[in-house]
């Protein structure tokens, strides 16, 4: 079964209940496996508020989380230092280089923050979140 490992700002629309993207991840969940990065676990928690902890749990218990190891790390680290652009950062590189290493497709709506080419990325229009973030909608 294809991997798809789904970026956070993606994950985070779908905790505010964007129905398009619910929509998109379950239609992709039907013949692939959703997974997530354990950066976007970090990135996850870095923005949750205590009110928003069983909504997330339940979500990221649901996905298969893929661990950054040592192959995962070199990666991300040569992406850092060889790509020059001001807006790359390194849990970014960190995911791309999972989706590498694992030979998996991103979905993400940052598709600026994956300037590699070594793998297949779908982008979610319409969907930019800037950290630092909480799901909720705070208006």
């Amino acid at each position: 079964m294809h991997q798809i490992v789904v970026d956070t700002d993606v994950l985070i629309l779908h905790l505010r209940g964007n129905e398009s993207v619910r929509t998109m991840l379950r239609e992709a969940a039907q013949d692939s496996l959703l997974c997530c990065s354990a950066i976007t676990i970090g990135e996850i928690h870095a923005g949750m508020r205590d009110e928003e902890r069983e909504k997330t749990e339940k979500l990221l218990n649901s996905m298969m989380v893929i661990d950054v190891d040592r192959k995962i790390a070199a990666l991300a680290g040569d992406y850092r230092r060889t790509i020059k652009s001001h807006r790359l950062e390194l849990d970014d590189c960190l995911i791309a280089a999972t989706c590498v290493v694992h030979k998996t497709t991103l979905i993400t709506g940052n598709i600026k923050h994956y300037p590699m080419k070594e793998f297949e990325k779908k982008h979610v229009r319409g969907t930019s979140i800037n950290p630092p973030f909480s799901y909720t909608n705070r208006l």
